[in-house]
């Protein structure tokens, strides 16, 4: 019976040393920020912890520091015997974040004998590692020549997981003879594009016209992605058949027999098919 009691305390004061050091670890003692480029290196320096939380490097050791991470992945490492914080493994700010801005991730340094918990927030910065991407690479339109000025178009726009000046910052179309270029920006961030017609179209004198659709982004260096545009234009029955010569004479004999040869009129007709027979 004794020692039934004598467990059952024990168990109680197991407890109640487990919630004592959940209650020091809720409260954290101090923190600190950096901030580092996306893609660093391993062993990249992110920051002199010990000078930043105000501890000693022989505090670090004996206190067996370490980094607490939430999830599955330590993206910095703890070097104790310097006191500095270093890139562990390769970050991917658009794998972390996405869109997301600011970007960061934070993690605790916890020491031991007495317990001490630290917060350390690393925000990751945006570098111009993406360029911008068409969903594909050509686009194919049927326009007919007699299409009225000012008809529009929508194409399809760019993708850049950067962010910030290294996003996509302007579209360009080239060569800009017939058509021009109208940009919207939406207000879920996203780009309207419109090619609009601007001078007519003429399929007897050009029957494709390739153009080609520049994103720009504004990084440095400046990175770019494109989409080749290949219309094809369609006849329209804009023309009407010509003959020849505007006149034609003939001599005839008066007793020539029936069927007889005249004379050969021609005309021709430049549209297309149907339109030209």
């Amino acid at each position: 019976m004794a020692s039934m009691r004598i467990t059952a305390r024990r168990g109680r004061w197991q407890a109640l040393f487990v919630i004592l050091c959940l209650f020091k670890l809720s409260s954290v003692t101090g923190q600190a920020r950096y901030s580092v480029p996306e893609e660093q290196a391993e062993g990249s320096f992110v920051g002199n912890i010990a000078r930043d939380l105000g501890l000693d490097v022989a505090r670090l050791i004996s206190g067996k520091a370490r980094i607490i991470t939430k999830g599955s992945r330590q993206y910095v490492d703890l070097n104790r015997d310097k006191g500095t914080l270093v890139i562990k493994e390769r970050i991917d700010r658009e794998e972390l974040c996405g869109k997301t801005t600011p970007c960061s991730f934070s993690f605790e340094v916890i020491l031991e004998n007495p317990i001490q918990l630290y917060r350390v927030t690393v925000e990751v910065t945006d570098i111009n590692d993406n360029s911008p991407s068409f969903p594909k690479d050509e686009i194919n339109l049927k326009i007919v020549e007699s299409v009225a000025l000012g008809t529009r178009f929508t194409l399809v726009s760019a993708d850049d997981p950067d962010v910030g000046v290294n996003d996509i910052q302007k579209y360009t179309l080239k060569p800009s003879d017939n058509f021009k270029l109208e940009v919207q920006s939406q207000p879920n961030g996203g780009t309207f594009i419109e090619m609009v017609l601007q001078n007519p179209l003429d399929r007897e004198k050009v029957e494709t016209h390739t153009l080609v659709l520049i994103a720009s982004d504004g990084g440095e260096p400046h990175r770019s992605g494109t989409v080749r545009i290949h219309i094809t234009v369609l006849d329209a029955n804009d023309n009407a058949p010509v003959c020849s010569q505007p006149v034609y004479k003939a001599d005839v004999k008066e007793n020539s027999p029936e069927g007889t040869v005249v004379t050969t009129v021609s005309a021709n007709d430049p549209d297309k098919g149907v339109n030209g027979e």
